[in-house]
């Protein structure tokens, strides 16, 4: 078992005139954040697990797989447009503002999410937002639509089609670009993933919202705070991860979030 010392961190800072316009502070610190879907619940999204998550007395676990889609493709692009709908609809809360926030107060940051929302891209401070090269959405993007029999894909930021779409250089069915139950991670994904951790120790890890029931999320969050720094879990519940964690906040990430950010960025201006 992996025992992590829960030692105070020092993170230092650079101070001038090159400091980008929305903050006062460069924080060169490395930080990895992790969010799951507890994150996107508290801005209306139903999670999976739990009877919110059920559509029309589906179970979301057997829509979601390649099994559901190949017995009865209209029923899952059904559901998957209405998702799509709500998401639109739906706004960023404070935990993806603290973790834009976050992003671009510090000197190397990579967030790793779960949800397959738009909402981390959305959530601004001060007039900036996570770019793409700062995040990575490990199962996917619930807004691509890809071809099941070939390469290719595409963006659909509007929902026009009422059938289920083809592909139009082969005329395969085109499914969600998410990753269902019983599918491997984009390695690409992962790749990028590892090659954040590949670059040194971060000196905070927030874990938020999430189960940690997929053992990679507990294997990135321990790997990545090294020996000296902070691994920090923000959930209501204990998960697997807790027993790792140097910091438990036993609270909803929209609650714990914005203070904790403003904590990290405050003890790195003193």
């Amino acid at each position: 078992m992996l025992h992590l010392a829960a030692k105070p961190h020092l993170f230092n800072i650079a101070r001038g005139a090159a400091d980008p316009p929305h903050s006062r502070y460069c924080l060169t610190m490395r930080v990895l954040v992790i969010t799951g879907a507890g994150v996107s619940a508290e801005s209306g999204i139903p999670t999976f697990r739990g009877k919110d998550g059920y559509w029309r007395n589906w179970d979301p676990a057997k829509l979601a797989t390649p099994t559901a889609f190949q017995s009865d493709p209209n029923l899952v692009w059904e559901w998957y447009r209405e998702r799509r709908k709500r998401i639109r609809a739906a706004q960023p809360n404070p935990a993806h503002e603290a973790i834009a926030r976050l992003a671009a107060a510090a000197g190397e940051f990579l967030l790793v999410t779960q949800n397959v929302d738009d909402l981390h891209a959305r959530a601004r401070w001060e007039g900036t937002h996570l770019s793409p090269e700062k995040m990575v959405q490990i199962h996917g993007d619930i807004f691509v639509t890809r071809c099941s029999g070939c390469d290719f894909g595409r963006r659909d930021l509007r929902e026009d089609e009422k059938e289920v779409p083809k592909c139009p250089d082969c005329g395969s069915l085109m499914r969600p670009g998410v990753v269902w139950f019983g599918e491997q991670l984009d390695l690409r994904e992962i790749e990028r993933v590892e090659g954040y951790l590949h670059q040194g120790p971060c000196d905070a890890v927030i874990v938020a919202g999430t189960t940690a029931l997929f053992g990679y999320i507990v294997e990135w969050a321990v790997r990545a705070v090294g020996e000296s720094g902070r691994l920090i879990e923000v959930n209501p519940e204990e998960t697997p991860l807790s027993q790792f964690a140097t910091e438990q906040i036993r609270e909803p990430a929209g609650v714990a979030l914005p203070g904790l950010v403003t904590s990290i960025v405050s003890d790195t201006s003193r």
